[in-house]
């Protein structure tokens, strides 16, 4: 916050152990000429293995049929019990085409997906060449796509990028993936959108806030995946999250050029 920025007189640095610096007033520490740094790049893939596991998971409802073992009530096999959606073949939709959206795209080709992708920026031609990508607008990714992952930082343009408008776009077979922000997401309307079936399911890493609350409507759904923000928590990502971290900070402290900056004009 703010204030807390305004308030610490002895601050020379801030090191975020993450990629998103979201919760942090960059404004204000540039303001007062306080480098800020963060971890880019080494969780790339961990996030998109991730990603893919949650998609994987909520499309062929993996979470239920545990549950449903457990609990004794596996009698019999029937032809039409918890029945899934099909990967392959199927229509991805990617929200945002950095370095993860890329490597969820370079994941989907080996499924057969058709893959379209929507972003601020579109990207070079030979990239989407490379990948098997369709560029296209927001709501046509909604319309078309069997699977919607979220890969964009949040701001103020895409704060509550996805509410009643959006899920109403989308097809009632459609699963929503989100390990980007939670607040992308308005959660209430994805309250609506699960319990009235205007989606399938959906699988979140991330909520608003975080923690979820323990009496939020979204954990009595069965049709919704939660898990607490582990998108990058594989011990080989997290120990170079945290070495990049602390080399932002001594380099902070001693004065230096931090290695991973998110506002280098402090040095200009």
């Amino acid at each position: 916050p703010t204030y807390l920025i305004e308030s610490a007189t002895s601050l020379k640095v801030i090191s975020q152990m993450a990629v998103g610096y979201d919760n942090i007033d960059i404004a204000a520490a540039t303001a007062k000429m306080i480098p800020v740094g963060h971890t880019p790049g080494v969780l790339t893939d961990t996030t998109a293995d991730f990603t893919w596991a949650l998609l994987m998971t909520a499309s062929r409802r993996l979470l239920e049929a545990d549950r449903f073992t457990r609990s004794g009530l596996w009698k019999t096999w029937e032809p039409d019990f918890l029945l899934g959606a099909n990967i392959t073949g199927a229509t991805l939709g990617i929200i945002g085409f950095g370095r993860i959206g890329q490597a969820i795209a370079r994941r989907a080709q080996g499924f057969d997906m058709k893959i379209l992708y929507t972003c601020k920026n579109r990207s070079d031609l030979h990239l989407e060449n490379t990948l098997g990508v369709d560029f296209v607008s927001l709501e046509r990714l909604l319309e078309e796509s069997d699977f919607v992952t979220i890969h964009t930082p949040l701001s103020q343009d895409t704060y509550h990028l996805f509410s009643d408008r959006q899920f109403e776009l989308m097809k009632p077979s459609a699963i929503l993936i989100n390990t980007a922000r939670g607040g992308i997401v308005d959660a209430k309307a994805l309250y609506r959108a699960l319990s009235q079936g205007k989606i399938a399911g959906a699988a979140l890493d991330v909520t608003e806030p975080e923690p979820i609350p323990s009496d939020s409507p979204l954990l009595t759904l069965d049709n919704l995946i939660i898990t607490p923000h582990i998108a990058s928590a594989s011990r080989q990502t997290r120990e170079k999250m945290a070495n990049m971290a602390v080399e932002n900070l001594i380099a902070g402290l001693k004065g230096d050029r931090l290695p991973y900056c998110v506002n280098p004009e402090v040095y200009h």
